[in-house]
């Protein structure tokens, strides 16, 4: 197939372009300069999506797939009226971010969606879940329905610029005789790792699945996650647990951002179904997981090439978890 990844130089969009070349596709990845990460074998074209349709002059051919990532909405809006036309299949990854109610345990695509983002409105992190709304009713009405629409949730492994699946691993791999955890009572959270989605994104590609999918991992408690991750890293390093409300008290951010504990998200916040979706019609479809041992292995040794001392887009500092850790000592 000849394959155009929207992206194709970071994460998850550099892992789909390097599976499809791995499967002997044919693959272009139009990303903004200088796309270093972009797979060898890949046609690298450099352009900015922000400047219109225009950026796409140098890739106005035919194509058997498009993967789109992106979040904005008139990014989506002008790729698909220069490219939908002469693509066959087309692949969009929204996020699970886009339901209008989080607090529901197992629910699956049928769940409604939040409003989609005004096109008035300007794109970014405060309205996520709105502008991949908004980019999924894009796709719906200028492909007719014939669009794969992904919405993963929270995705980790080897090269995850968010910082939030290392943080644990690489947390206890620093070799501190204490860390600070969350209490975790009831909490639970679901991660998938990019190579997983990533390879079966591809064969649905291949097998020119359309309609919409959840791509999660299985729930798992998150001090279950914490022990695990600890028995990966082979440490004896004891925990000092801190309660939810003395976290939230204390500044303490969750899920993701500096100075945050990732993966935690306290109970009665709105997100208590967050980290429990399904992804059973997925699976149905050939969604295979690994083992989550082989995705925090990954992700450790991930940690020590990039630094496990670095400074993090998301987790505590030293400075601040030992702040922390003295003021829960202190009661």
């Amino acid at each position: 197939m000849k394959v155009l990844v929207l992206g194709g130089s970071v994460f998850l969009s550099a892992t789909l372009a390097l599976d499809f070349l791995e499967r002997g596709h044919d693959v272009t990845c139009l990303s903004r300069p200088p796309g270093t990460g972009v797979p060898d074998g890949a046609r690298h074209v450099r352009a900015d999506r922000a400047v219109g349709p225009q950026a796409y002059d140098g890739v106005r051919e035919e194509w058997d797939a498009v993967v789109d990532v992106a979040t904005n909405p008139h990014f989506v809006r002008d790729a698909l009226s220069v490219l939908s036309d002469r693509t066959r299949h087309w692949t969009y990854i929204s996020s699970c971010s886009v339901y209008a109610d989080q607090n529901v345990t197992d629910a699956d695509e049928n769940a409604v969606v939040i409003e989609p983002l005004d096109d008035a409105q300007t794109s970014g992190p405060g309205n996520y879940g709105a502008s991949k709304s908004a980019s999924e009713a894009l796709c719906g009405t200028l492909r007719g329905g014939r669009a794969f629409i992904v919405r993963p949730g929270l995705i980790v492994g080897p090269g995850d610029t968010s910082d939030r699946g290392g943080y644990w691993p690489a947390r206890f791999a620093r070799g501190d005789a204490e860390v600070l955890v969350p209490e975790a009572l009831g909490l639970w959270t679901q991660q998938i790792d990019v190579r997983d989605l990533s390879r079966w994104i591809v064969a649905c590609v291949e097998s020119d699945t359309t309609g919409v999918m959840n791509a999660v991992g299985d729930s798992v408690p998150l001090a279950e996650v914490i022990e695990r991750i600890r028995r990966v890293v082979n440490v004896t390093t004891s925990v000092r647990v801190a309660p939810d409300r003395w976290l939230q008290v204390n500044g303490v951010e969750p899920w993701a951002g500096p100075e945050s504990l990732p993966l935690w998200i306290p109970l009665g916040t709105g997100f208590d179904g967050f980290s429990c979706r399904s992804c059973a019609l997925a699976q149905r479809h050939g969604l295979v997981l690994r083992p989550l041992e082989e995705t925090w292995t990954a992700c450790l040794d991930d940690e020590r090439v990039r630094g496990l001392e670095r400074e993090r887009r998301a987790g505590l500092s030293a400075e601040r978890e030992s702040q922390l850790r003295d003021a829960l000592r202190a009661g």
